[in-house]
């Protein structure tokens, strides 16, 4: 079930080496909430920096550590078809319940929608969990078209889209255009409360690693209809959001997290943690939250 708030976990590094423990420990306190689920290997999981080992045992130890009826959602895509095709099943079988695909970019300036169906079609036919979408324009420098999903969303093994854009006019065509059964995740938290309002089924959120609660809350409200309380705390979240992803990316959500007792540590290398001015910085606008 995709509904809700999913976290894309960071993945905790000790010596430049996958932290197992931190994970557990995080997981622990993760469990306690009503998150629907766990993201593994996105863009905050430092999905680029792990090997496959690495990324079959984050998956395994995730799936044995979480509480009983979180959905584990385990980013796969590559650009070479057969690549991430092999991924997925691997993901499956160590315990994944879906597989969120990146949008192929290397040879950005040839991808289209032609390139984009045959893509995810051909990745579908052949993975033995469910796909969700990946759209991070941010990252990939190409943003896929709602015609595009519209096609794919009848696949019925592609089941959703996360989309990691502020653009919430796009979002809404590809919501209107696209299959009914077929669900959409917003993929920022600066963009939730709005991003449900325009038909998006929850949230996968930067923010929700180190304020599950608050964004539990916005989702909460907002299905209540109880939504200018959901604006409030929305614009409160604002602030803090476009620290840990915009500003400060990786190392700031990771920052806050060894703020807010969790375990965030250093990102790997070649990234770099937070120096002085930036740590000070981002404690006075989770003071200004009312989060530390």
């Amino acid at each position: 079930m995709l509904k809700g708030i999913f976290p894309p976990i960071t993945t905790p590094f000790m010596n430049d080496e996958v932290a197992f423990d931190k994970l557990t420990s995080n997981l622990e306190k993760w469990n306690k909430t009503e998150l629907s689920g766990y993201v593994v290997m996105g863009s905050n999981g430092e999905s680029a920096f792990l090997t496959r080992n690495e990324k079959l045992k984050i998956i395994e130890e995730v799936k044995t550590n979480s509480a009983n009826g979180k959905t584990i959602i385990a980013g796969t895509g590559s650009d070479s078809i057969k690549e991430t095709i092999s991924l997925t099943n691997d993901a499956a079988k160590s315990g994944a319940d879906f597989a969120l695909v990146l949008t192929p970019s290397f040879f950005k300036e040839k991808m289209n929608d032609n390139s984009f169906i045959e893509y995810f079609t051909h990745i579908a036919d052949n993975s033995e969990i469910p796909i969700i979408i990946y759209n991070v324009p941010k990252y990939t420098g190409v943003n896929i078209h709602a015609s595009a999903v519209s096609v794919l969303s009848q696949h019925k093994n592609i089941v959703g889209l996360k989309s990691s854009s502020e653009n919430i006019a796009h979002l809404s065509e590809i919501i209107y255009n696209s299959s009914n059964d077929f669900e959409v995740l917003v993929g920022t938290a600066s963009v939730l409360y709005p991003g449900l309002l325009a038909g998006a089924v929850g949230g996968v959120l930067a923010l929700a690693n180190i304020a599950p609660q608050k964004c539990l809350d916005i989702y909460k409200l907002f299905t209540e209809n109880r939504n200018e309380v959901a604006l409030q705390l929305q614009n409160k979240m604002i602030a803090v959001n476009r620290a840990v992803t915009g500003k400060y990316g990786v190392a700031g959500l990771k920052a806050a997290m060894d703020l807010l007792g969790y375990f965030g540590g250093n990102p790997r290398t070649p990234l770099n943690a937070l120096n002085e001015i930036e740590l000070n910085d981002l404690k006075s606008i989770l003071v200004k939250a009312e989060m530390l």
